[in-house]
């Protein structure tokens, strides 16, 4: 990739792995019920921020704001005049790992020139990172044994995801219809980058790039359809088009 050294390159997915184990070791060996607490302070997002997701933006910027300017949920944009941006969501899934169910994570990309070059989800009840980074292949690094490992997908999925389906019930019935199985998980961008295991991922509502971001550049060579409300990722082109032609109708 031009004009990105192999310098960068390297020490930006060390950092990003970094920031990551840090976090999974905090939520595993340091956590308490204060970080359970919500702090009263709206974040960038619009949301009410729990003690734990400032803990975890802070984390992110000690390691990553060397590397370009920082655009995260909780503080916004800050402008450090480089050429690089980094879109953070230091906890996708907030509401899961307040309840304690254990599908949570964070998302990282990469912007250069309006442009993703890199994308990042990471499981944290897993210790799972998926990522692609400057064109090369997509990529799985354990956080439990801090290193890479292959995975593997099963052609013939169950299940879609569809994420804030109660919003949509007509949908809902629309799928229901067609038989098609689905399950509303609540964590964005783990539902999005995953996308290669499931029948599809549909995502409606306001669509932020902390969610999306990264998992798009993951996904980039399955089937995407994105509106101002809808953004859907499928592996299958039978079910792009099925799905494309059921929300076309919302």
């Amino acid at each position: 990739m031009k004009n990105i050294t192999a310098l960068y390159k390297k020490a930006f997915i060390e950092a990003v792995i970094l920031a990551n184990k840090e976090l999974f070791d905090y939520i595993n060996n340091n956590l308490s019920l204060n970080d359970f607490e919500y702090t009263n302070i709206t974040g960038f997002g619009g949301d009410n921020s729990l003690k734990i997701d400032l803990i975890a933006e802070n984390i992110f910027i000690k390691h990553l704001e060397k590397f370009g300017n920082i655009y995260s949920e909780e503080c916004g944009f800050r402008n450090q005049n480089k050429d690089f941006t980094i879109i953070i969501d230091p906890l996708d899934g907030s509401n899961n790992f307040y309840s304690k169910l254990p599908y949570y994570g964070t998302s990282i990309a990469l912007k250069k020139d309006e442009k993703i070059v890199a994308g990042f989800v990471t499981n944290l009840a897993t210790g799972a990172i998926v990522y692609r980074a400057f064109e090369d292949e997509v990529k799985y690094f354990s956080l439990l044994q801090m290193k890479e490992f292959n995975s593997f997908f099963i052609e013939k999925s169950k299940i879609a995801v569809f994420e804030r389906a109660y919003e949509y019930p007509d949908i809902c019935k629309k799928l229901n219809e067609n038989r098609i199985k689905f399950r509303s998980l609540g964590a964005v961008a783990l539902s999005l980058s995953d996308a290669i295991n499931y029948n599809f991922v549909l995502h409606a509502g306001k669509i932020r790039e902390f969610d999306v971001e990264a998992a798009l550049y993951i996904c980039k060579n399955l089937y995407i359809y994105r509106t101002e409300k809808f953004l859907f990722i499928s592996k299958s082109e039978e079910n792009y088009k099925l799905i494309k032609e059921i929300i076309n109708q919302f």
